[in-house]
């Protein structure tokens, strides 16, 4: 749910914004909730809903984030590509490395579930089919999200890349986030401030790779998704913001409802 070179000084800053941060932008029971709207013949339509909610709990003795992040697709569009998706990670509160990964998809009759565990002192990933090398300061799929909303993206310039390790399918990606600059846009909620950038993506059943994913983030201290636009293997999707609560912070990016 994707070259211009960027200076030594940036790259090396850029691969400690995934490794130590402390979270600034999120807290326990955060909630939010968005509409996906699909576009296959010229016309978007309420296709599904996703959603991301953050509880505190103990793993292994340790505190941990345990954000839940769920998609589904209207059941009344299930005949066309009926999309059941629930993933699930549970990072260290202090650093927020992931300890936990849970990925449980059904996408078009494509099921899959996976259960990892990471150990950082040892720089494993143990799932069912065995035991992985994992660089330092890896990432999921979910953690890496919440990861990012804790970059200061004012230090970069438009164009730089923002480095990271990402483990998905037994497999350690080379992933990165191209900082594209802000921007003030109109979502089905209303106009905000933004940050926007371009995720690379790893090719899916659904997405297409590369950086064709444009990220819009609320220019606040939440940083808040508030719009995803990506072409798919088939049409389009616009995604947006539709309800949140428990935000750490106000959300001052918001200029006016629609």
């Amino acid at each position: 749910m994707f070259v211009i070179l960027v200076s030594l000084s940036a790259r090396l800053s850029a691969d400690n914004d995934f490794c130590g941060i402390t979270n600034k932008s999120f807290r326990t029971g955060e909630n939010i909730s968005l509409v996906v709207f699909y576009n296959a013949l010229g016309l978007y339509v309420n296709a599904g809903t996703a959603n991301f909610t953050v509880a505190q709990e103990r793993l292994n003795n340790k505190p941990v984030y345990h954000i839940i992040g769920t998609g589904t697709t209207n059941s009344k569009y299930d005949w066309i590509f009926r999309v059941r998706d629930r993933y699930e990670t549970y990072i260290d509160t202090a650093t927020l490395k992931p300890y936990k990964f849970i990925r449980n998809v059904d996408e078009g009759g494509y099921k899959i579930y996976q259960n990892i565990t990471f150990n950082h002192n040892a720089n494993t990933a143990i799932t069912t089919d065995g035991v992985f090398k994992v660089p330092d300061c890896i990432q999921d799929v979910i953690s890496s999200v919440f990861y990012a909303r804790n970059i200061d993206f004012n230090k970069y310039r438009v164009g730089d890349k923002v480095p990271f390790k990402m483990f998905l399918d037994n497999e350690v990606y080379s992933m990165y986030l191209r900082y594209m600059g802000k921007e003030v846009i109109k979502t089905r909620y209303g106009k905000f401030r933004t940050i926007k950038f371009k995720p690379l993506l790893v090719k899916g059943t659904l997405f297409e790779g590369g950086e064709k994913m444009t990220v819009y983030v609320s220019d606040d201290a939440n940083k808040v998704p508030v719009r995803i636009e990506s072409p798919l293997i088939v049409g389009s999707v616009k995604v947006d913001l539709m309800n949140y609560q428990n935000l750490r912070y106000p959300l001052t990016s918001l200029i006016s409802f629609r």
